[in-house]
């Protein structure tokens, strides 16, 4: 039988694309979205995909999505996690209802369909989940507190849930994309920040903080898209126990410091980064 993975977040950015890929690699795809008017053209045209409303803060669009799916295809084979958006700012400016919507889309919302997809998987004792993390979730990064923390969520319950599933045969798998200049994810970023208070105090760190993210933009994969996309597809199908997967090399020294070197060398490391020089 054909596998059939449901995406969310596939109307644009890494959603869209790997929705695309798995398309041309021969499967059912369930795109999903929160307005499916907003398909793009070359989705809309990829064999196999079938576009369907899902919010991942309403859980009625949910079920019906994963009914829908099953009705049609007769199984889901993986579920990809990939709605999100990142709110970054001071966090003394973002007022609590936003990082409450933060925490909604990026941590409560991949919750709410792994829930509502478990009783599909068990019955079949297999499926795999794939959530899109960030390196974000590895690391918390200035003026991003509350996106990494919302990520850093996003891992923890990942990593506990893959030894609960992993008893029944499910997989739970994390990628961990860096930056990808080639998707809308800023975008959302700049309308997120727009309405934060605005606070003079933090105004020489913050310039400090504009030169070194304007910096790592400058140095993003120019085919980080494609690395992602890639990933996704392996952490999908390739069969392993593997938790992690980080696709582009511009989050990789940043990763390989935090996690192999010693607390005090890392801290080092990322004062030398992210605080302004005092010279």
């Amino acid at each position: 039988m054909m596998k059939t993975v449901l995406i969310t977040g596939a109307s644009t950015g890494f959603g869209e694309a790997v929705a695309r890929h798995f398309s041309q690699a021969g499967w059912n795809v369930i795109a999903t979205m929160r307005n499916p008017a907003a398909a793009s053209p070359e989705l809309l045209a990829s064999k196999g995909v079938v576009v369907s409303r899902l919010d991942v803060q309403d859980k009625k669009s949910i079920d019906d999505a994963i009914a829908q799916g099953v009705a049609q295809f007769g199984q889901i084979d993986v579920v990809v996690n990939n709605a999100g958006y990142g709110l970054f700012g001071i966090f003394e400016g973002i007022q609590r209802d936003a990082i409450q919507s933060q925490f909604d889309v990026n941590v409560f919302g991949p919750m709410d369909v792994v829930r509502a997809i478990l009783p599909h998987f068990r019955a079949k004792q297999a499926g795999t989940i794939v959530n899109v993390s960030s390196g974000a979730g590895a690391i918390g990064f200035p003026m991003a507190s509350v996106y990494s923390s919302s990520k850093f969520a996003l891992e923890g319950w990942s990593e506990g849930l893959s030894y609960e599933l992993g008893s029944l045969g499910i997989k739970v798998k994390i990628v961990e994309p860096g930056g990808a200049m080639k998707t809308n994810f800023m975008a959302r970023v700049g309308g997120e920040s727009g309405s934060q208070q605005q606070i003079p105090d933090y105004g020489p760190f913050l310039g400090h903080i504009g030169q070194m993210y304007a910096g790592m933009g400058s140095n993003a994969d120019a085919d980080a898209v494609e690395k992602v996309v890639a990933s996704i597809f392996a952490a999908a199908t390739d069969g392993t126990d593997q938790l992690r997967y980080t696709p582009t090399n511009d989050i990789q020294p940043i990763l390989k410091a935090r996690r192999s070197t010693s607390e005090q060398d890392y801290r080092a490391f990322t004062l030398s980064i992210f605080m302004p020089s005092k010279a």
